[in-house]
């Protein structure tokens, strides 16, 4: 979108908003209804000029995105810098994958590069972890001051003039340190370089909806939108992680801000109010682990709020020195912006108090509604839109902050009235919890606000739509239709309560990596179709014989890493034209263990990056309903099973019909009468197929065990068999006929050509 056309919009939205708000503060206070009608008005009114006031100062930003430019660099100039992991309680398993990713970053003197585990749990696995990583392992005698005093005690003992942040789930990408060191070492005096946070596994708002592939991580708009836009403000916010800092700029802050405990916020803040400028970049250099249950991201969040208020009382930002207004007024909206828990319960109160119990929040015609508030509303819904590059939009932002506001809401009105948490909070990240999640009565306990005002909205839209038919008027229509959207951003709510079972361990990724799978004396070019820590799966065009008792060895290979292990086939489905195998990792040896967590994490996400378009609140329901009762069965197969419908001869002369063949069983079909035998001989183009009865009453008719398997599996005429029957499923009549001409020549070329590579 151009500049000039941004401005205009903003413009328009912003002179549509002052219009309502100006209607709303003069013409529409209910002072005549009664006190318990003014207290809610007034409320309704605050919160109101609250969303105004963020919504002036977003737009206005998003109007004016500055990226800087990379500057070049000369290799020789790329100084020392010190690498910070900050880990308090977490796994071992998952600091050796952050550990391992730092250790491959790219510089042009590696030896510049100072990798330090900075552990504040004092734990001697991680000194073992260290020492067999060849990392340095720091620790301190004190836990004052939790993470900001763990990262002081780092910066005490070491000496380059860089710093990077990590925390304990971050894996950085190869081109990190190359790609984003640059920005500092030009000829602006810059603090610290944030880049986005980016998760590879779908964060719970993703997972818990079934929206893994329909809509952005929840964070995303934060990282890819609001930081970037806050560079031309200077009020980059430091986010912890992933970032670059300048240490003569840490040491000009007096070091990593104590005593709150959101300490990267406020650490962020101080830096610029020392003169120096801050960036933020929408490139992904980093990924990690979101949380993946329930209380942790409740945890997290309270935290988040918490904090932002402690920071924003401790540093009194209106009156910090060094930050101009525009500064202030940026990082002011950061602080309100955790109100919304508050604005939140506002919202879906006030047509609950008018519907229900007959309490005048607003005092308007419809007409004025239709002229003040609808140009507001829709010009507020397509600015946010288009501005934000299709990443949020007011439905999910809707969505995300009524899932929230009942955990945030204490919290955030105890931390206003000087009622602190003092305790820094880690937010647990470890792929054993996708297991348990958070409970039953947990999960409840944070619903039961949510289905109160369910009930409550569905009351309150009955009696609107009984009102409506009784009194033949268009005065209610408003009210239903915010009812409707409070009951749909509640139902949502519910869903993503109630949780979905997980089903994996490992994140799969939807990734092609050379591949090469040896087994026997046989041998498969492919690529992977998606790939986790422990396991891979390939698309065949052939349904293959490899034994799920035996093991492959399977090679990947990309442009910078290559690995090799043993494996297992797991799993074998048909989709549409192709066969997938899906193979476990059985054994590994230590290099190539790292080589294959680089070839999975040392890429983009593959999870989305825009919301899928088109789709409405009922697809978001309905997908939500269907996906939860639907009832999808799964099957394990470690054989491929071909469906058949061809009609073969026995020895005898007699004409049977296959109907499926899975290597070591295949069903047959007999005439209604005839007698099942218990064993049975299969003739097809010279080649023999021993059967012996397993099951007479099998799905499709009688299953036998195959007796001559082994001389079928390596018999290339065998295969070209299979290929008939395939083939004959697929065309019609004429096709048949015109391919069983060619069958022999294809037999005939099998007996001199036994192919190794015949994919």
């Amino acid at each position: 979108m151009k500049p000039v056309i941004k401005k205009l919009l903003v413009f328009f939205t912003i002179l549509s908003s002052v219009i309502y708000i100006l209607w709303r503060t003069f013409r529409t206070l209910p002072f005549q209804y009664g006190i318990i009608s003014t207290i809610c008005g007034i409320s309704l009114l605050i919160v109101e000029i609250i969303g105004f006031f963020e919504m002036v100062v977003h737009f206005s930003q998003l109007s004016n995105i500055y990226i800087p430019k990379r500057p070049e660099i000369e290799p020789s100039k790329y100084p020392d810098v010190d690498v910070f992991i900050s880990t308090y309680n977490e796994p071992p398993e998952l600091l050796y994958k952050t550990i391992n990713a730092c250790l491959h970053m790219d510089y042009p003197d590696k030896s510049k590069v100072h990798i330090y585990l900075c552990d504040d749990g004092h734990r001697e696995e991680m000194g073992v972890l260290a020492r067999k990583m060849g990392v340095t392992h720091l620790v301190r005698d004190t836990h004052q001051f939790a993470k900001a005093g763990n990262l002081n005690h780092a910066l005490s003992v070491t000496s380059s003039p860089y710093i990077v942040t990590f925390d304990a789930d971050m894996m950085p990408r190869h081109n990190f340190l190359t790609n984003c060191m640059p920005y500092l070492l030009g000829e602006e005096k810059v603090g610290f370089l944030q880049t986005p946070q980016t998760f590879y596994n779908p964060d719970l708002f993703q997972y818990n909806l079934y929206s893994e592939d329909r809509i952005p991580n929840e964070q995303d708009y934060f990282y890819r939108d609001v930081q970037v836009m806050r560079n031309a403000s200077n009020t980059v916010i430091y986010g912890g992680t992933n970032t670059i800092l300048s240490r003569e700029a840490l040491e000009a802050a007096g070091g990593f801000y104590t005593g709150v405990i959101t300490e990267d916020f406020a650490t962020g803040m101080v830096i610029q109010s020392k003169g120096y400028q801050c960036y933020a970049i929408n490139e992904s250099y980093a990924c990690g682990m979101a949380p993946e249950d329930l209380k942790s991201l409740i945890k997290q969040r309270q935290r988040w709020a918490r904090g932002c208020i402690q920071t924003g009382r401790k540093v009194n930002i209106l009156f910090q020195k060094g930050l101009n207004l525009n500064q202030k007024l940026s990082y002011l909206t950061s602080i309100t912006y955790w109100y919304g828990a508050l604005k939140r319960f506002i919202y879906i109160m006030s047509p609950i108090l008018y519907a229900v119990f007959n309490v005048i929040v607003v005092k308007c015609t419809l007409w004025e509604i239709l002229l003040f508030w609808l140009p507001m509303y829709l010009l507020n819904n397509t600015t946010l839109r288009l501005l934000s590059g299709n990443i949020r939009n007011t439905r999910l932002t809707n969505i995300y902050e009524t899932i929230l506001f009942p955990s945030l809401l204490p919290a955030v009105l105890l931390e206003t009235f000087g009622i602190s948490q003092r305790k820094f909070v880690v937010t647990k990240k470890d792929s054993k919890q996708k297991l348990s999640g958070s409970g039953v009565w947990y999960r409840f306990k944070q619903s039961i606000l949510l289905f109160v005002l369910l009930g409550f909205s569905v009351l309150g839209l009955t009696k609107c739509v009984i009102e409506t038919f009784r009194m033949g008027t268009p005065m209610y229509v408003v009210i239903m239709f915010w009812l409707l959207v409070n009951l749909f951003n509640l139902l949502m709510a519910l869903f993503f309560m109630f949780g979905r079972q997980p089903h994996r361990q490992f994140e799969r990724f939807d990734v092609e990596v050379d591949c090469l799978i040896t087994y026997g004396n046989r041998m498969i070019r492919t690529k992977t179709v998606n790939i986790s820590e422990k396991g891979i799966s390939v698309a065949l065009n052939f349904p293959e014989w490899i034994s799920p008792k035996e093991e492959v060895i399977i090679k990947l290979a990309t442009n910078q890493y290559e690995t090799s292990f043993k494996a297992r086939v797991a799993n074998v489905m048909s989709r549409k034209d192709k066969w997938m195998y899906g193979f476990e990792m059985l054994d590994i040896t230590e290099k190539d263990n790292q080589e294959m967590l680089q070839i999975v994490y040392d890429r983009e996400p593959s999870l989305p990056k825009e919301i899928e378009a088109g789709l409405s609140t009922v697809d978001d329901i309905m997908i939500n309903i269907w996906r939860r009762t639907g009832g999808r069965d799964y099957f394990s197969r470690k054989l491929p099973r071909v469906e058949l419908m061809n009609y073969v001869e026995t020895i005898e002369g007699n004409r049977v019909l296959l109907r499926d063949f899975n290597y070591e069983f295949l069903t047959i079909q007999f005439l209604r009468g005839t007698k099942i035998p218990t064993e049975i001989t299969l003739v097809e183009q010279g080649i023999k197929i021993d059967c012996i009865l397993e099951d007479k009453n099998a799905k499709f008719g009688s299953c036998y065990r195959i007796k001559n398997e082994n001389e079928l599996i390596h018999n290339t005429k065998f295969r070209a068999v299979l290929k008939s029957w395939m083939y004959d499923c697929e065309i019609d009549v004429d096709e048949k006929t015109k391919y069983h001409k060619k069958l022999d020549h294809v037999l005939k070329k099998y007996e001199y050509f036994d192919e190794l590579n015949y994919l």
